[in-house]
């Protein structure tokens, strides 16, 4: 798979599959491209997957610096560009979904849909949203991550599933394979990105909002709050929301042939009504 080059000359990787209906896939915090797997290998070849590492992360890691929400924006903007895709569904992750939501604001005509997954619009809680992580936790992953950022990030992974979620032994240790495999960003680029999660409010873009857009979380999520995920589908007009049950922070590795065929339905949708 290629590399694209973003405006200012920095070299950044992506994952490309199928063709069709644009649907780009976008991971969140110390992640990489590689955690979509079940997407790439379970969709349509109608559907045109793009997954791309973010600065820093997987495959970009050499990128360093730009670890804001209006970057990752931009990179995610030259990349369309980079592939002549005028309009594209945007599927988020945890941190993806705030991108997804960044790009919405800043760049409405490059987005046809939206599918926030597991995601907030703050990360921590504050005044009128109580639906976040605590300041002291927040402080504490830092320092976590400033002593050691591979045992940080294990434990992280931890709080991922939620207890019971997979009961098929093979499935869950190629998903435990999965994340421990996962290229481990430097820790000047886990510190930033978390920074900027906790230093990030986006409530204010929520109506902004025009596109349809589908809110999918689990019901035991740990990391971003299933409340997180109620308020989203609150405060964006005409949201849908699926919700998972006995499902935690991962709805699209540990329930993926639900969420894939949800994800066909809502893009075939958007394309009967763009018809």
């Amino acid at each position: 798979m290629p590399w694209y080059e973003n405006r200012v000359g920095e070299q950044l990787w992506y994952e490309e599959q199928g063709a069709g209906t644009p649907v780009v896939l976008i991971h969140g915090w110390c992640m990489s491209s590689a955690v979509w797997k079940y997407q790439f290998k379970d969709l349509p070849a109608s559907m045109h997957l793009v997954a791309p590492d973010l600065r820093g992360h997987g495959r970009s890691a050499g990128i360093s610096g730009g670890q804001d929400f209006g970057t990752f924006a931009t990179d995610l903007i030259d990349l369309l560009d980079r592939l002549n895709i005028s309009k594209a569904v945007l599927v988020g992750w945890s941190m993806g979904g705030q991108i997804a939501l960044q790009v919405s604001a800043g760049f409405p005509g490059k987005v046809a849909g939206m599918v926030l997954v597991s995601a907030t619009p703050r990360f921590t809680a504050g005044a009128g949203f109580p639906y976040g992580l605590a300041a002291n936790e927040a402080h504490g992953m830092r320092l976590k991550v400033q002593r050691n950022v591979k045992r940080a990030l294990e434990g992280f992974h931890t709080r991922l599933v939620a207890d019971g979620e997979i009961t098929d032994a093979d499935g869950a240790m190629e998903i435990q394979q999965l994340l421990s495999t996962l290229p481990l960003p430097e820790s000047s680029t886990v510190v930033d990105a978390l920074d900027t999660l906790v230093a990030t409010d986006m409530r204010e873009l929520l109506p902004t909002v025009s596109v349809p857009t589908l809110i999918v979380n689990g019901e035991k999520d740990r990391v971003c709050l299933p409340e997180a995920s109620l308020y989203l589908k609150l405060h964006i007009s005409g949201a849908e929301q699926s919700v998972y049950r006995n499902c935690g922070h991962m709805p699209f590795m540990t329930r993926s042939n639900r969420f894939n065929t949800e994800l066909i339905r809502f893009t075939r949708r958007l394309c009967e009504q763009n018809a």
